[in-house]
């Protein structure tokens, strides 16, 4: 597959903007810097950001084992996302092609860059309809978006599923990693290299437990990541933003307790789940969330709501008519769901 053919003219023809700090790389803590417009009165926020994150992306390649020259950073996964509609799709001409029920900006950010969507819905497991969705796709199919764990199913595609489509869709297919560390599957990271077309999306915001510093991370190609690169704005990530991704991605056996955690306190969730009597189904989840069918989802999350504890109601999704979404919390705030649940029931 040749990604040339897959990107817009105009972003191709485009020069990029080329900032101050792009300009001069060399910097230290003794230079004298005023080629910025920067108020010289330190504070610790007065410069302006490395605009390509470099010790962010050096301690992620580290970690994830991808060369940095890999990866992009984006104010949280959407910015990331939009990055790719505005890269490769043409607007009123190409579309993309979504597996409902998914993650909602998908169609979101679509809609704001004037791209056709085409919906094949996931089947009755929440698993990939393969043919389907080769059947449904046309020359202007431009991306796959595949949601791995997905939202707010909890599971996770199989392996050749994901495979299949990867070689035969003839676009960019964009693998949503966001609740990978709660997954027993293996990312698909340790095969980036073998699909041209593959690209991964990744986040803070949910095992690294950092929502409220928004920094999405995409893995791809170095061609694909270069024309991000031409396109983003040039201080997308803010200095604090990446202080503090630098100080958690350098505890990481912190964030590894905190996974092992929220896992067991998962399969304790589910496990008294199965005692709520209107509670019809548990869905298998890799993610930190579960999703149940309930006998009247409105009524249940309406009665939640009353007893002080906020839940997703999914009902309105394909396939999840009267369906709840259940974050796992912490011990306490999922003793405290399990005796609501189990009062509401007459138990």
């Amino acid at each position: 597959m040749n990604i040339q053919d897959l990107i817009r003219p105009t972003i191709k023809a485009l020069k990029p903007y080329s900032s101050a700090r792009d300009e001069f790389k060399g910097v230290t803590d003794d230079m004298v810097f005023l080629d910025a417009n920067e108020n010289p009165f330190e504070n610790g926020v007065n410069r302006y950001p490395d605009p390509q994150q470099s010790k962010v992306k050096t301690l992620l390649s580290k970690i994830k084992g991808v060369p940095a020259e890999h990866i992009l950073l984006g104010n949280g996964s959407d910015e990331v996302l939009d990055l790719i509609f505005r890269a490769f799709c043409e607007p009123n001409q190409d579309n993309v092609i979504t597996l409902p029920p998914t993650y909602g900006m998908y169609e979101v950010l679509a809609n704001i860059n004037a791209v056709n969507i085409i919906k094949v819905e996931l089947s009755d497991s929440f698993e990939p309809q393969v043919d389907s969705i080769l059947k449904a796709a046309t020359d202007h199919s431009k991306i796959l978006f595949l949601c791995s764990p997905n939202n707010p199913s909890g599971n996770s595609f199989s392996n050749k599923d994901v495979e299949l489509l990867l070689n035969e869709f003839k676009g960019l297919v964009v693998i949503d990693e966001a609740y990978i560390d709660f997954s027993n599957q293996v990312s698909w990271l340790q095969r980036l290299h073998e699909f041209p077309n593959l690209i991964i999306t990744q986040t803070l915001s949910k095992a690294y437990g950092m929502a409220g510093i928004r920094l999405g991370i995409c893995y791809a190609s170095k061609e694909i990541i270069s024309v991000f690169n031409a396109i983003k704005p040039p201080y997308n990530v803010n200095e604090l933003t990446q202080l503090h991704a630098i100080k958690r991605l350098e505890k990481q056996d912190d964030v590894t307790n905190e996974i092992i955690k929220i896992k067991a306190q998962r399969d304790i969730l589910i496990s008294e789940l199965k005692q709520i009597n209107f509670i019809y189904i548990i869905y298998p989840t890799d993610a930190n969330f579960i999703l149940v069918k309930v006998d009247d989802a409105n009524k249940r999350y309406n009665e939640l709501i009353k007893m002080g504890i906020v839940i997703r109601n999914r009902t309105t999704q394909p396939l999840c008519e009267n369906t709840l979404r259940l974050t796992v919390g912490t011990k306490e705030e999922n003793t405290i769901l399990i005796k609501a649940l189990t009062a509401l029931s007459g138990i």
